[in-house]
Formats: C-alpha cells, sequence, structure tokens
C-alpha cells in the first residue's frame, strides 16, 4: 500500500517536521489550518492548505468533522496527528480508518487503552513493566484509599484518570489530609477532563523523568530506540531533555529497553511511542505511556540516526521497520531546548510580531521551527515556538555547542526563553547532570527568593 498525500492535523513546527519528512519520500501535503495561522510557514509550503475554522483550537485543530471533510475535498489518502490536539484521540482514529484514509498512529484499541491512566497501568502490569506500587485500580471510597495508603506508605499522591499537565494531582502527606485531598484532585480532574475518578500511588520523593523510545510494525514486531532524560522541569511541563540520560549505565539501558520492546511485541503495537518512568536509586517505575510522536524525538534521531517520522509513514504504509534492534547504535549525545513565546523568568506569554530571525546554525545544530520574520505568533496556542537540537561526540561537546548556538540564536519582537535556558547552563548540577525532577523548580524558588 502506498501513501500519496498526507493530512497533518497540526500546526506550528511538528507540521512543518511532518512535512519535510513527506516531501522527501516523494509525498504531498496538505496543510489544515485555523485563521489564525493562514500566514505560518507549514501552510505556504505544503502543496494544498484547507481552512478548517476559526482561532479557537475547540473549532478548528479539534474539529473532527472538519478535518475529516478537509481530507475528502483534497483526497488525502492518510493522516498525521503530530503530537497534542487529536494525536491521542482514539475516536478520531477510529472515524479515520472507519472513512478508509490511514491513520499515521498506533491502532485505536491500543490509544484508548494508554490514555486511561488507570488501564494503562494495569496493562503495563500485565506486560512486565515495573509498576509505582499503589491501587490497582480506580479509588472512590476513602476507607479503600486509608487502607491502601497505609499499605504503601505516605506520602502517596492522588491522580486524575484522565488527562496530565500536572492537573487532578495532590501530594497527601499524612492520612488526615486524605479525604480532602481525594475530593480536591476528584473535582480538579472532573473541571478538566470531565472525569472525577482518581487513583493512589506511592509518592516518590526526588526521582528522575526517563522515557524509552519505542517502535513496533503492528505484527508483533517492535524495537527500542533507548532513553532520554526529561528530569527539567517546570509544572510538569519538560524544559530540556537529553539522551542518553547521564545516569543510566549501558547494561541497564539494553535490559529496560528489552522490557519495553518485549511489552510492544506481546501488545502487537503499531507506529511510535513513548513509555514514561520514574527513575530513583536505580529503580524503574511505568507512569505512562504516550501512544505517539514526542516534542523530543530529535535527540533520539540524533544519537541513533533514525528518522522517526520518517518511520512512521513506513509502517502506516504496510513496510516493515527500516532497522533490526541489533544494527542500532547509540551514539554521541543530543540536548534539546524547547523555546517558547514567554517571560524567561516570569513564564507570562508573550505572542506578538517577529522582527527579526536568525536560527542557530553550524555542524550539528538543528533548529525545528516555523518562525520567520514578519510572522505574528498568535495568541491562541501553545507558547512553544521553536526546538533547538544539538549533537556533540560527548555530553560536554555537546553542552559547549548548545551554548554556542544559543548565544548566535536571534528571536526579536517578543520574549523567549532562551535566557532561562543559557542560565540553566552555567549551573553546575545541569553540567554534571545531577538534576531530578524538582530540581528546576526549586533552583527557580531560590533565584527569585
Amino acid at each position: 500500500m502506498t501513501i500519496t498525500r498526507i493530512l497533518i492535523a497540526n500546526r506550528g513546527e511538528i507540521a512543518l517536521r511532518i512535512h519535510r519528512a513527506a516531501h522527501e519520500m516523494g509525498i504531498e501535503t496538505v496543510a489544515v489550518h485555523s485563521t489564525a495561522d493562514a500566514d505560518a510557514m507549514h501552510v505556504r509550503l505544503a502543496d494544498h492548505a484547507v481552512c478548517i475554522g476559526p482561532p479557537a483550537a475547540a473549532d478548528s485543530y479539534l474539529n473532527i468533522a472538519n478535518i475529516i471533510s478537509a481530507a475528502e475535498v483534497s483526497h488525502a489518502d492518510a493522516i498525521h496527528p503530530g503530537y497534542g490536539f487529536l494525536s491521542e484521540n482514539a475516536k478520531f482514529a477510529e472515524i479515520v480508518e472507519a472513512h478508509d484514509i490511514k491513520w499515521i498512529g498506533p491502532k485505536p484499541e491500543h490509544i484508548r487503552t494508554m490514555g486511561d491512566k488507570v488501564e494503562a497501568k494495569r496493562t503495563a502490569g500485565k506486560l512486565g513493566l515495573p509498576l509505582v506500587p499503589g491501587s490497582d485500580g480506580a479509588v472512590s471510597e476513602v476507607s479503600e484509599a486509608r487502607k491502601i495508603a497505609a499499605e504503601i506508605g505516605y506520602p502517596v499522591i492522588i491522580k486524575a484518570a484522565s488527562g496530565g499537565g500536572g492537573r487532578g494531582m495532590k501530594v497527601c502527606e499524612s492520612e488526615d489530609q486524605l479525604e480532602t485531598l481525594m475530593q480536591q484532585a476528584g473535582s480538579e480532574a472532573k473541571a478538566a477532563f470531565g472525569d472525577a475518578t482518581v487513583y493512589i500511588e506511592k509518592y516518590l520523593g526526588n526521582p528522575r523523568h526517563i522515557e524509552f523510545q519505542v517502535f513496533g510494525d503492528g505484527e508483533g514486531n517492535a524495537i527500542h530506540l533507548g532513553e532520554r532524560d526529561c528530569s527539567l522541569q517546570r509544572r510538569h511541563q519538560k524544559v530540556l531533555e537529553e539522551a542518553p540520560s547521564p545516569v543510566i549505565t549501558h547494561e541497564e539501558r539494553m535490559r529496560m529497553g528489552e522490557v519495553c520492546s518485549k511489552a510492544m511485541r506481546d501488545m502487537a503495537y503499531r507506529g511510535a511511542g513513548t513509555i514514561e518512568f520514574l527513575w530513583e536509586n536505580g529503580e524503574f517505575y511505568f507512569i505512562e505511556m504516550n501512544t505517539r510522536l514526542q516534542v523530543e524525538h530529535p535527540v533520539t534521531e540524533a544519537i541513533t540516526g533514525v528518522d522517526l517520522v520518517r518511520e512512521q509513514i513506513r509502517i502506516a504504509a504496510g513496510h516493515p521497520l527500516s532497522v533490526k534492534q541489533e544494527e542500532l547504535e547509540f551514539k554521541g549525545h543530543a540536548i534539546e531546548c524547547r523555546i517558547n513565546a514567554e517571560d524567561p523568568f516570569t513564564f507570562a506569554p508573550s505572542p506578538g510580531k517577529i522582527t527579526h530571525y536568525h536560527p542557530a546554525g553550524g555542524m550539528h545544530v538543528r533548529v525545528d521551527s516555523g518562525l520567520y520574520a514578519g510572522y505574528s505568533i498568535p495568541p491562541y496556542y501553545d507558547s512553544m515556538i521553536a526546538k533547538l537540537i544539538v549533537y556533540g561526540r560527548n555530553r560536554e561537546g555537546c553542552m559547549m555547542r548548545l551554548k554556542r548556538a544559543l548565544e548566535e540564536m536571534v528571536v526579536e519582537g517578543v520574549k523567549t526563553s532562551i535566557p532561562l535556558h543559557q542560565a540553566l547552563l552555567e549551573q553546575d548540577d545541569v553540567k554534571s547532570g545531577d538534576y531530578t525532577i524538582k530540581w528546576l523548580e526549586e533552583w527557580l524558588k531560590e533565584r527569585d527568593g
């Protein structure tokens, strides 16, 4: 089966990334866009463009009927959802396939399973992935919650079964807080995701966030492409990612990588996926699986040489994996900085017109961005406007190159997070790789203190 025209159901840098991969494969692209994105770079470069609604995402990028109509009028034979928006919406994937359009993503049933945090944890346990001690499923009764918390020990964390981004999550230090925090977490979850279901896990004191990139062909073959360390986070949002992790040994990488790829083989998983873990004192604990391409996929591409978007398109077209596990080599080190249109230290959004733009360049420097001078960043969407990815033969060399690239990068007309990244690279803990998921918020607190 061949794919000849891909509709890209997304915007910004990821839409441009998909367009470039498709064109390198000789495949035409269809850009869909809101009225606010009519001048976006991916819209300018695509072979065809279809407006799907007004600026609000609910009326455009989340409007399933309009996207399917755009695919039909443009004669697209495949849809790539990118990340965010509808990328992990099982219903959308089913509707795409029901219209006889190729879905460039996992099977809808796998999206549904892994999108429900309680079901995902249960499935992960069956597949042999190591779990954080906690409830087997949803917890609705306070008496049941007290029993579980007593067994695993305080502190515990109460989490929303649906959604993410830190909403519907409460850390409980003692039994007398439990009932109140369960109610708060449930109310937050209901307001944010329409689902008040919560579950309970052991709260890990100061872990790292380590995730493994996996790929399956849907026929029972799967590989892993190593891990990424995404521990530098603020409010559960990743700020900087690197591969490989500074704390994982080669033996741990291959052992856990095999655990992950075996799980994907057993599921007959199709396409790209990321299995996320908390890591503490040499132990891995499954937290969730993202059934899509990740924002930070370029660092994996840099150390493996595998084009993950190309691989997604090939798998969707029915081809086998282009690389076997034993052929994969992990070489060098890569770091990605997420560059947002926001104040670098208050984090207030800063949309507006780009007056000057000069992306960093040079050997092993990659900038994924749809920016250009004169472009107006709309205020309606996520604030990420660019990703700066650098590669080096080792971590030290990579960080030196990253410092140079950040100095070179010019984005004027709006505030950006570039100064934050420059400040981070001067910190001894970041230089040595000695940081956890709490490090950045604690550093910011001290700095503002």
